[in-house]
């Protein structure tokens, strides 16, 4: 004969097991939530260049996807370009160098450093032709040099210069696009052009025995950045966090695959295939916001004025130029900037 309160007790038990099990449901529903939606961002950036390999890492293993991030990647030979392009609303975001934040800033432009995805001291540099009486740093003075005008390569041209007790008055600066200066040298309409790789590489391999090549090393060290509008960063907090997700696997890819990696950039021949991974432990790839790139932004701003490259002869204020809310949501350790 059963107990009279056994079926009472059953019940109970039945309603406490429901009641966890609901309880849990809905812990686990707020917990996690609905996935976001997949939302659409283009960004511009030069695909040719090792400095974007942790955006295209990114889109070729499958990390913006896993972040719901549908991205399409638009093609620049600069940063400037790309930056550009961001501006007259053809990309959402753009990769760049430290050169254009600077004149985004100098101008009043209200865009934001998200964070550096690259820093390197091997990819600028000098190309000139021995064959036109060119053999040391020196012998650059009267002569023809092509360069991109307001850009890295413009900046170290005149460091190198100045390491050679030159500047610019004493050599004749011809201004072309970057895919542009092999053809001018090639042509002989140049002596020397300054720039970065992947073009400085691809000159060399065009010019052979007559090319003389002055590396950058210790002239100027390239800090690549992802950057967008200040509005849009405003209107899209967790679609950074996300995009900064996505190229934190990407740039450890970079770091720990890097012949995968190299095979990213479609120029590459196997020749500058072979000197990219020579260079690559010299690559750093990784993101952060860092103290340094205030500090160069600063110095580039001040070479600008003096040069009369912008109207403004004031130094801004680079801190207005900077998003840290991203970082310091993804990786808090990597934001050293004092603000």
């Amino acid at each position: 004969m059963k107990h009279p309160g056994s079926k009472t007790m059953l019940l109970l038990s039945l309603v406490i097991v429901l009641v966890a099990g609901i309880g849990l449901w809905l812990g686990l529903r707020s917990a996690g939530g609905p996935p976001p939606a997949v939302e659409s961002i283009t960004i511009a950036t030069n695909t040719d260049y090792v400095g974007a390999c942790p955006v295209m890492a990114a889109q070729s293993q499958g990390y913006f996807a896993s972040h719901q991030l549908s991205v399409q990647l638009r093609p620049y030979s600069s940063g400037k370009q790309a930056l550009d392009a961001v501006l007259s609303e053809k990309a959402d975001m753009a990769t760049v160098a430290d050169i254009p934040v600077m004149f985004a800033a100098l101008n009043g432009v209200p865009v934001q450093v998200i964070s550096t995805i690259f820093r390197t001291g091997q990819d600028h540099g000098l190309v000139a032709r021995l064959d036109h009486g060119i053999n040391q740093g020196s012998d650059l003075k009267g002569k023809r040099i092509g360069v991109t005008l307001s850009t890295s390569g413009h900046f170290a041209l005149e460091v190198f210069l100045n390491r050679q007790r030159l500047d610019t008055r004493d050599v004749q600066l011809r201004n072309y696009p970057p895919d542009g200066l092999l053809q001018a040298l090639v042509n002989g309409e140049v002596d020397a052009v300054s720039g970065w790789d992947p073009f400085l590489t691809l000159i060399q391999e065009r010019l052979g025995a007559a090319a003389l090549r002055f590396p950058g090393k210790d002239i100027y060290e390239s800090i690549y950045n992802m950057v967008a509008p200040t509005p849009y960063l405003q209107q899209h907090p967790q679609t950074v966090i996300r995009l900064l997700q996505a190229l934190e696997q990407g740039a450890q890819f970079c770091r720990t695959k890097p012949a995968a990696a190299a095979d990213l950039l479609p120029r590459l021949t196997p020749e500058g295939k072979a000197a990219l991974l020579a260079e690559w432990p010299s690559h750093h790839f990784g993101l952060e916001l860092d103290q340094s790139l205030l500090l160069v932004l600063e110095d580039q701003s001040r070479w600008a004025i003096k040069g009369r490259l912008s109207p403004v002869n004031t130094v801004p204020n680079f801190l207005d130029y900077i998003y840290v809310d991203g970082m310091k949501a993804v990786s808090p350790a990597e934001v050293t900037i004092i603000n």
